[in-house]
């Protein structure tokens, strides 16, 4: 009797799941396991706020019970489990007399760490820990170089992927799991479990009727998203033209939350697209989509080559000479949208409000926070991580990594002019009257510096600067001479 523990991390799917799809394969008996770990909930001493705050937690909660109802409805379940995930899935594996732990490989410290501790755990039970690489549209095994000679730039790595490796068919899902009986299913944790409190709870439960998308967790939705953007409204053929919108569900593929969380295969998407493009269209947006997937890998690869360094002041660059400005009261203003440069502000209110800011935005209000403010930019990094619902450690550092100008990034000191992006995104003023309703009646002109209005356009607009919006924290004069 051959028995695998399958310990689900973020691989919250079984569709093109290998590493789950061979442990029903290769055993007579699996057990499906997700462990809450608390410390992801845990205050970050140094900045005051949650490692995980409500928006992720919730999606995460989400993700996990339909996981769940989708095994039971395969004649299984899935254990579900809080604490230290090492010591409790060691202790299971022991319990059940498991042959081996299945699972799914990750790549940056906190992760690879937990695996470290694991495999110790198991070896004097003589255990086995296979981990299973299966997060990216390129196999790790597949990239035509060797991680160390990984390109340090995108181009580069984008043209030698596509023209040296195949992207793996897809996996079939596993009909009937065949569970390990008599093991008790466990109880899904609440969002007070984990120290939320009922008015944050109360607030989730009734959301900013504001917001773009209703994200909520799971495989089931994100394949009804997928099915949704692609088949049934057409949207991927404008994909190239709106990615760059601010307003609404649909500018672009929403697809980030549940890639994160692994409820949605890269894969999947990519044979998706090009089916699309068999029956329907094949156009640059249609390509763009695969593009945007071969940068998530890229920053998965580049994470793998760097690992700790994406996550230190210095950056992928190893760059000493920098110097960061650790003013908390800058910084939460900053991150309560309260900057006086209207673009920003929308931006992070957005944040704030819904868990969720474009690309465009993230972009944005990056380069002001450590270009014009001159902040660390691990903190920005951070409140990202606590704060996005798509939250994905190697994207969000790499990212940051560019943006601070310690990454890889081609361009020496990439800078956005917050005004000319501001005006060109947000020409009408829409996106910033949205989510700034002190602004309203400020017209589009004038809207993205409000703080040039004269006291008499200031009693027109009913905006008092310094009272109903703040005082800009740089001036933002600057840009209209670059």
């Amino acid at each position: 009797m051959k028995r695998i523990l399958y310990w689900f991390r973020n691989d919250l799917r079984l569709h093109d799941n290998e590493a789950f799809s061979r442990a029903v394969r290769q055993a007579d008996e699996v057990l499906p396991v997700f462990i809450f770990n608390p410390a992801l909930f845990a205050q970050l001493p140094r900045l005051g706020f949650r490692k995980t705050e409500i928006f992720r937690a919730s999606f995460l909660v989400e993700s996990v019970a339909d996981l769940r109802r989708n095994l039971r409805n395969r004649g299984a379940h899935l254990i579900v489990r809080v604490g230290d995930p090492a010591q409790i899935l060691a202790e299971l594996a022991r319990e059940i007399k498991a042959d081996a732990i299945y699972a799914s490989k990750e790549v940056t410290s906190e992760e690879t760490g937990m695996e470290s501790r694991l495999s110790k755990l198991l070896k004097p039970q003589n255990i086995d820990l296979e981990l299973f690489w299966q997060s990216t549209l390129y196999h790790v095994r597949d990239l035509p170089f060797d991680i160390s000679r990984l390109p340090d730039v995108f181009s580069q790595f984008r043209n030698q992927v596509e023209r040296r490796a195949k992207i793996r068919a897809t996996v079939e899902d596993p009909m009937r799991v065949k569970l390990v009986p008599e093991i008790d299913p466990g109880d899904m944790p609440s969002l007070a479990s984990f120290g939320f409190s009922a008015e944050q709870i109360e607030a989730l439960n009734r959301p900013d009727a504001r917001r773009a998308v209703a994200f909520k967790g799971g495989e089931t939705v994100a394949l009804q998203r997928l099915e949704s953007y692609l088949w049934e409204k057409d949207l991927i053929k404008t994909y190239k033209e709106t990615r760059n919108g601010l307003l609404g569900e649909d500018y672009s593929s929403k697809f980030s939350a549940w890639l994160a969380h692994g409820c949605l295969s890269p894969r999947l998407i990519y044979e998706e697209v090009l089916r699309y493009e068999d029956e329907r269209v094949k156009n640059d947006s249609t390509y763009w989509l695969i593009f945007e997937l071969i940068w998530r890998d890229f920053f998965r690869f580049v994470a793998l080559r760097f690992g700790d360094r994406i996550f230190k002041p210095s950056g992928i660059k190893h760059d000493l000479q920098k110097r960061w400005r650790h003013d908390q009261n800058l910084f939460i203003r900053w991150t309560e949208g309260q900057t006086g440069i209207p673009f920003v502000d929308a931006n992070m209110r957005e944040l704030a409000a819904t868990g969720f800011m474009s690309n465009r935005g993230r972009q944005n209000v990056g380069s002001f926070l450590v270009k014009d403010l001159g902040i660390d930019w691990t903190w920005g990094a951070a409140w990202f991580e606590s704060m996005l619902v798509d939250y994905d450690p190697c994207s969000n550092w790499g990212n940051w990594n560019y943006t601070a100008g310690v990454g890889n990034d081609p361009r020496e000191d990439r800078y956005f002019n917050i005004y000319s992006q501001a005006t060109r995104y947000d020409e009408a003023g829409e996106y910033v009257k949205h989510w700034l309703p002190e602004l309203a009646k400020v017209p589009a002109p004038k809207v993205h510096i409000v703080s040039n209005l004269s006291p008499q356009e200031q009693r027109q607009y009913d905006v008092a600067l310094g009272d109903t919006y703040p005082m800009p924290l740089v001036n933002p004069n600057k840009w209209l001479k670059r």
